[in-house]
């Protein structure tokens, strides 16, 4: 069978082997998010013909408005996790605290939580540009049979067992990893079916694209502000292209393929950063690293990067192993 006519579900199966905790729990957990996806991508395609476009009134434990679809995209993955028996735990971007899984049953003996970010850039919504859903796997640390707790998800993100994100875009793509590589599927929406269109995704390691957002520039720290005009500098490879979509999933994704750099600094606006550690920067890092390229806040590792909360914020740099290097000196240089 070629890998343009294998299914995602027929991949998870051929691999299981590859995953050293090999109970198929895993497996349905991937399976989960792929039917929830499904069923967002549903909703997010037909978003100009119903009722859900626009600000839900409420705003999240970030202080941020949720936008319909922020809501509905949560509601459905953490139900589909939930009806499935599969997971312990589960904290969401939207949620104030984390969710406590079959905490009333002694037997049950699910092993793993979810972190997830339902809908990135669903601000984007409104005006048709792609949005996506990012997502974490973790092995609880506390015993098997016992409630979840908060150290089973302040995890360093070198601890992750699985992460991946869905675009929700021309096509529909859901891209992830368990270690062993990154792959992605995408959608055929006349059957319903997840194809792997994009096998052993790689980060080139130079590029010639750089996404952040240039309208925050003054309020960034004086290291990315050169890193900026590097890019920018007429040289013999140079330069740069930019690219921002305001989508991190879709930036991300893009960069991947591509090869480019992704940045998104602290400011004096938002002096720790403003992307979260555990839906954003970590499953994204992992993908990154998996597929060799590299993310760190500027100065860390963000896989070495101890949480202290759930909500907890980070400069975020990520992408081509080389041009992240580069805005690490410049960051190093002018710290």
């Amino acid at each position: 069978m070629s890998f343009k006519n294998k299914t995602l579900g027929e991949f998870i199966n051929e691999n299981q082997h590859a995953f050293k905790y090999t109970t198929g729990e895993l497996s349905s957990l991937i399976n989960s998010i792929r039917l929830a996806a499904k069923v967002v991508n549903h909703e997010v395609n037909q978003a100009g013909l119903v009722d859900i476009t626009g600000a839900a009134g409420d705003t999240n434990i970030q202080g941020e408005d949720q936008q319909k679809l922020d809501v509905y995209a949560n509601d459905i993955f953490i139900r589909t996790l939930i009806n499935r028996n599969i997971v312990c735990g589960i904290t969401s971007e939207e949620e104030d605290d984390f969710i406590v899984v079959n905490s009333q049953d002694e037997n049950h003996q699910n092993k793993y939580v979810v972190l997830i970010d339902p809908l990135d850039g669903s601000s984007n919504i409104d005006v048709n540009v792609s949005v996506g859903t990012i997502f974490s796997v973790y092995r609880r640390i506390t015993p098997i049979g016992t409630p979840v707790t908060m150290d089973d998800f302040l995890q360093e993100g070198r601890h992750q067992v699985a992460a991946g994100y869905v675009i929700y875009g021309t096509s529909t793509m859901l891209v992830y990893t368990t270690g062993h590589g990154v792959n992605g599927f995408t959608l055929n929406p006349a059957i319903g079916t997840f194809y792997l269109s994009h096998p052993d995704m790689e980060f080139p390691e130079d590029g010639n694209i750089y996404s952040v957002n240039e309208g925050n520039y003054l309020e960034f720290p004086e290291g990315i502000k050169k890193y900026i005009k590097y890019c920018q500098k007429l040289e013999e490879d140079r330069p740069y292209t930019s690219r921002y979509i305001g989508s991190l999933a879709s930036d991300f994704h893009r960069n991947m393929i591509k090869g480019g750099i992704y940045m998104y600094p602290k400011s004096t606006k938002n002096p720790k950063g403003k992307l979260r550690l555990l839906y954003e920067c970590n499953p994204m890092a992992f993908i990154a690293e998996q597929a060799k390229g590299k993310a760190s806040d500027g100065y860390t590792r963000i896989l070495d990067i101890k949480p202290t909360e759930l909500h907890q914020r980070v400069p975020f740099i990520c992408g081509s192993k080389n041009m992240v290097e580069k805005a690490e000196e410049f960051m190093k240089e002018f710290s």
